[in-house]
């Protein structure tokens, strides 16, 4: 028996790995991210399999499964949206499963930041322009130590991928502006793979006015940073002659 922390990615049921989708359908018991996870992924379970929605569960909820399943001798699929090592809250359980002497697996999945590269067709990291993601989130129910604050993160102006924080898109501006300036590119990715995805591509003056217009308030990723500019620089791995390195280029739109 062992438990499985799977990344079901961002919400494409074929984005999960091919191991994680294994995982899934040999499990007795489920437990998954709620209207997070796309549910499409539980009709690979096993027929007989026990499923529970996370959303509202206690962690002690979930050691009572745990336990059960343990008893039973069964695999739990634990299914997580995006990748389970970003914003999923397993720390806890594994540290639950490691005072029930219970064996666990963690299996990566596609985070949405790297989904909403991919619908966006854009590198994250260009040469010449930055060479640093950040991943960050504003403060709600987690707090936020001091030196992780936005506008300590902004001053090296590196892509910033910001989860969980679009209802602060308007404080998001006010401290990223000094930074990055009116013209700084910013994507807003709504439900990045999902059939209703939305993408909103526009200027950090504009954005707060933008994602009002779209009526976006959840469930979406902000991604700000002159990476999404239309000209970069030719990348050493394929430069060829140092002159070439040197080239630039304008992005079609």
């Amino acid at each position: 028996m062992k438990v499985y922390f799977i990344g079901a990615g961002p919400g494409d049921i074929e984005l999960i790995t091919i191991k994680g989708l294994k995982a899934i359908q040999r499990a007795g018991y489920c437990i998954y991210a709620g209207s997070l996870v796309n549910t499409e992924l539980l009709k690979f379970l096993p027929p007989h399999a026990k499923v529970y929605d996370s959303s509202g569960m206690k962690l002690e909820e979930m050691a009572t499964i745990y336990e059960e399943a343990k008893n039973k001798d069964m695999d739990v699929a634990r299914i997580h949206s995006g990748d389970p090592s970003i914003y999923g809250a397993i720390q806890e359980q594994m540290h639950i499963l490691d005072k029930l002497d219970i064996p666990y697996e963690v299996i990566p999945g596609v985070s949405s930041f790297v989904a909403a590269a991919s619908v966006l067709k854009q590198e994250l990291t260009l040469p010449g322009i930055t060479q640093t993601i950040v991943i960050t989130r504003m403060e709600g129910n987690t707090p936020i130590p001091e030196k992780e604050h936005l506008s300590i993160l902004a001053k090296s102006t590196p892509t910033l991928c910001i989860f969980l924080s679009i209802e602060k898109i308007d404080e998001i501006t006010k401290i990223l502006l000094p930074h990055y300036g009116e013209d700084c590119p910013v994507a807003v990715v709504y439900k990045a793979t999902w059939p209703d995805q939305k993408i909103l591509c526009t200027k950090l003056s504009n954005v707060v006015k933008n994602v009002r217009q779209e009526s976006i308030n959840k469930s979406a990723l902000i991604i700000v940073g002159k990476a999404l500019e239309r000209e970069f620089k030719r990348s050493v791995l394929y430069g060829g002659t140092n002159g070439k390195r040197n080239q630039t280029f304008t992005k079609t739109l």
